[in-house]
């Protein structure tokens, strides 16, 4: 009997091929929605409007360490990104260094953003900035009105004031905030305005040497399974991520095929080889142990952040025996 799944992501590339048909999961019939992550993380949030759905790591996080969690993940990592270059500034604030965030005024888009939860991570246990040594603002980034979607409980002495009228691209722009910490560039900063500068101008150089020095390569979203569906079928967790896997293979390879790439870019098959060789053959990796700095460190991130419920363990998040290796 096939199982029939509804399956909810963003439209990535090294997913393309299990959605459109051309890699299957053994025994899986899907129905794919492709839709805007805000969109896909609030409504299964909120409602769990489909079986297997792409996640923000920290909501996945704050949720998947409830008591009685109904929810559970495959180590399969929808979007990964370095996020040195996500920390703005405006420039008449006097802030040249991170440790000049202490006393500021520095927003959010949520407390559970997980761009943020590593920044402030970092910032933390790095850049010498306590959190509770900084104003927190937390506001929609170009549009008011954005919520907060898991509970919290705040770590002692730390302030979050919410505003529902205003947006960080505007406050940072006028001087209201010091500085923020946002996934995707404010519209003040796109916009070229004077004031709204990067933190950290040299970013990638930021990000080559934080990733030598930790072996992390932060996560940003992961895929969540309603934990109903593997009661009724277990084998699905593993045949889901075989299917991800190999659908995930053919997007490198056409990546380095400049023959067959989607992308029309000059030269990106050749930055594409030397990423391989620098991350050990695999420039996206699936999986615990391949990830598991990565997922160690965020897990306490979020645990001191308020965010998990409970510090928990990498396999913690996975099915058991997830990772058994298979050899013929």
């Amino acid at each position: 009997m096939t199982l029939r799944l509804t399956i909810a992501t963003t439209d990535y590339d090294h997913f393309r091929d299990f959605r459109l048909g051309l890699v299957r999961a053994e025994g899986i019939t899907p129905t794919w929605l492709t839709l805007g992550h805000h969109e896909i993380f609030a409504r299964f949030t909120f409602n769990r409007e489909w079986d297997v759905s792409e996640l923000s790591f920290a909501k996945f996080v704050a949720q998947v360490t409830r008591e009685e969690s109904d929810i559970i993940g495959l180590p399969v990592y929808a979007s990964r990104m370095f996020r040195f270059s996500s920390v703005y500034i405006n420039r008449t604030k006097g802030i040249k260094t991170a440790s000049d965030l202490r006393g500021k005024r520095v927003g959010v888009p949520e407390w559970a953003h997980t761009a943020a939860v590593y920044m402030r991570g970092w910032l933390m246990h790095e850049g010498g900035v306590p959190l509770s040594e900084v104003e927190w603002i937390q506001a929609g980034t170009n549009e008011a009105g954005r919520d907060e979607k898991v509970e919290l409980t705040l770590p002692r002495g730390v302030q979050l004031t919410r505003l529902a009228d205003k947006t960080l691209s505007d406050m940072i722009a006028a001087g209201e905030i010091d500085a923020a910490i946002i996934a995707r560039p404010p519209n003040s900063f796109r916009a070229g305005h004077p004031d709204v500068a990067r933190l950290f101008p040299d970013h990638e150089a930021m990000e080559q040497r934080y990733h030598a020095q930790t072996r992390v390569y932060p996560i940003m979203h992961i895929i969540a399974v309603r934990k109903s569906v593997l009661e009724q079928a277990p084998w699905a967790a593993r045949n889901l991520f075989n299917a991800f896997v190999e659908s995930k293979r053919r997007s490198l390879e056409r990546l380095l095929d400049p023959a067959v790439s989607r992308y029309p870019l000059p030269w990106l098959a050749d930055y594409a080889a030397r990423l391989t060789a620098q991350f050990d053959g695999d420039p996206f990796p699936f999986g615990i142990e391949a990830n598991r700095p990565t997922l160690e460190l965020f897990l306490r991130y979020a645990y001191e952040q308020g965010i998990a419920r409970r510090m928990v363990k990498p396999e913690e998040l996975f099915p058991s025996g997830m990772m058994v290796a298979v050899r013929v």
